[in-house]
């Protein structure tokens, strides 16, 4: 091997010999890019794990709903998907609600009807889990928007040291400003190597939340129905074996 021709390791090139060339600007962006890849990271594999055993569980849970015997009964198929949950038993609830009230008179609640009530609390349901749901995205679009131009920073950072170096030695040579220039490019890849993986799990999980919305706003719709009107509405495979309520009462167990 030629002993003139040295290695990056040799030449000041690994990571560890640009670490130990940065100043304390570059330390603190190379830091910064590390927290924000943590925790963009930390976000995507939580959220990924949720919403892929929301979307594989949601089919089969709804099923076991609307072919339970009771509203009561069909609340435990739906632990699997707390969100579907939350609103059955918050639909369930208004309805309770409103049949006390009427019993005691005397409350301005006494005085709605049943579908306001009902529409009302499923829409505060929705509302509150997509907010849940939505949780980390926007740290994950930030995450993804900004990390190229932290990138950038230490980029030009890098590219003044070089440019100094060269003005201070009045040498241009490679061994003068491989260092600098190294680690310039070295941050231009961790600012892209951070905001890539955001931007695309930014978009994947919009995707599917937007997914989640429409079957929650469909699964309303029918809670809905069925509490306003006393009767399930026929499901794709057939009529539902949720037995018929009064219109005033949603309770599983005086159903």
């Amino acid at each position: 091997m030629n002993p003139s021709i040295q290695t990056p390791s040799a030449s000041g090139l690994d990571i560890a010999s640009v670490w130990a060339q940065g100043d304390a600007v570059s330390h603190t962006v190379a830091i910064v890019l590390l927290i924000m890849s943590v925790a963009s990271w930390a976000i995507i594999l939580g959220k990924a794990w949720s919403v892929w055993t929301l979307r594989q569980k949601t089919p089969k849970a709804l099923e076991a709903f609307w072919d339970s015997s009771s509203v009561s009964a069909g609340l435990e198929h739906l632990e699997a998907v707390p969100p579907f949950r939350d609103m059955a038993a918050q639909g369930q609830g208004a309805v309770r609600h409103l049949e006390s009230h009427q019993r005691q008179g005397g409350h301005l609640d006494a005085h709605l009807p049943a579908s306001e009530l009902v529409t009302r609390a499923l829409r505060n349901s929705i509302s509150r889990t997509t907010a849940r749901l939505e949780g980390g995205l926007t740290l994950l679009a930030s995450v993804g928007s900004t990390a190229p131009f932290v990138g950038l920073f230490g980029t030009v950072w890098g590219i003044y040291h070089a440019l100094a170096r060269i003005g201070a030695t009045g040498q241009a040579s490679l061994d003068k400003v491989a260092g600098p220039v190294g680690e310039s490019l070295v941050m231009t890849a961790a600012g892209l190597f951070v905001a890539i993986p955001a931007v695309l799990a930014y978009n994947t999980f919009v995707r599917n939340l937007r997914l989640i919305t429409g079957d929650m706003e469909a699964f309303a719709h029918d809670l809905h129905a069925y509490f306003t009107t006393g009767h399930p509405l026929p499901t794709p495979q057939g009529s539902s074996k949720l037995r018929p309520v009064n219109v005033a009462v949603a309770a599983g167990g005086a159903a």
